[in-house]
């Protein structure tokens, strides 16, 4: 009795130092994870989410790449982050990325991430980039970027206008068009 008695305290104690040494604690306010952070080298752009060269069918999604640089004396662990598309002037959402933690698990004071990217699970469908391109319906996306660590509310970081570069290529058609050479007698 004595030792499933000891053996029960001994687990506990285990499990209590193992969930203080995890950062447990309370969770960051809102101005304690914007001071922590500083997010670099955002581009926004339109990606690939589905093609289908016949048919033309072709899917594009807004993305947001960016990079976080660590501005504190501490290594930052267990952070996520969402990214929320819309239209500008509409109240609905086009969709969200969400990155449930650091791809590379954790930032040591004073470096830089990798480049992280968020991508809409929704976009817009057209029958080609030049149909994007040349559309006088292709409205003006935004995204707004939150972080989010140990149990914290979700906290804004920045809101940006997702540009109309579009982060992909239409394969050549097969077989490849011949060049006609001109011949000079």
């Amino acid at each position: 009795m004595k030792k499933a008695l000891l053996f029960r305290t001994l687990i506990i104690a285990i499990f209590v130092s193992a969930f203080i040494q995890n950062g447990c604690t309370r969770a960051p306010s809102p101005e304690e994870l914007k001071a922590s952070m500083e997010i670099v080298d955002v581009e926004t752009k339109w990606v690939k989410k589905y093609y289908q060269p016949w048919p033309s069918k072709l899917t594009l999604v807004p993305a947001i790449s960016f990079r976080v640089k660590n501005l504190t004396e501490e290594t930052i662990r267990y952070i996520s982050f969402e990214a929320v598309f819309r239209f500008m002037d509409d109240t609905k959402t086009l969709g969200e990325g969400f990155l449930p933690g650091l791809p590379e698990g954790s930032i040591p004071p004073g470096e830089t991430s990798d480049t992280i990217l968020l991508k809409s699970r929704l976009g817009v469908e057209g029958k080609s980039i030049n149909h994007f391109r040349n559309s006088p319906h292709w409205k003006t996306a935004l995204v707004k970027l939150f972080v989010r660590s140990k149990g914290s509310r979700f906290t804004l970081l920045g809101e940006w206008e997702v540009s109309r570069k579009i982060d992909f290529k239409e394969p050549e058609p097969y077989p490849p068009k011949k060049e006609e050479k001109l011949t000079s007698y």
